[in-house]
């Protein structure tokens, strides 16, 4: 090594973790006046929809034109597995994988990882990143 890389470094650890500290707060603060707000205006904007929701179903239309915009009623379906073991077996007899999501559950392939080494799936990449974690002392 050089002298330069066993100088001293310019700003201490201990500043360095004060700093971060400082900044990590003052974005949760920021975070939760953000959701605060964001969640007020959720609220009345949920006021308003079903405000033209019931005028809508009142009046027997499906779509209403004004001056400021279309507004449109839409049905949204969502799906959920109470069995799973049984649509599993329905995905596998029907050959529909694609009824699935394409994503890895990260927790439960790092698990299987360390509990099988060498049992790489094919096609599997992997992405590991250093991060910086700052803890406050315990008082």
């Amino acid at each position: 090594m050089n002298e330069e890389a066993l100088a001293a470094p310019a700003v201490s650890m201990d500043r360095l973790a004060r700093v971060y500290i400082k900044i990590r707060d003052a974005r949760s603060q920021l975070t939760r006046e953000y959701e605060d707000k964001d969640a007020a205006l959720k609220e009345q904007q949920s006021g308003v929809a079903n405000a033209m929701k019931d005028q809508m179903l009142a009046l027997g239309v499906k779509s209403a034109g004004t001056t400021h915009g279309t507004v449109a009623l839409k049905v949204k379906t969502r799906y959920y597995a109470q069995d799973w073991d049984a649509m599993y077996r329905f995905i596998h007899d029907n050959d529909a994988g694609f009824l699935l999501e394409k994503r890895i559950a990260q927790t439960n392939m790092s698990d299987f990882m360390e509990q099988n080494p060498g049992r790489i799936p094919p096609g599997l990449n992997t992405m590991s990143e250093t991060e910086v974690s700052v803890t406050r002392p315990r008082k």
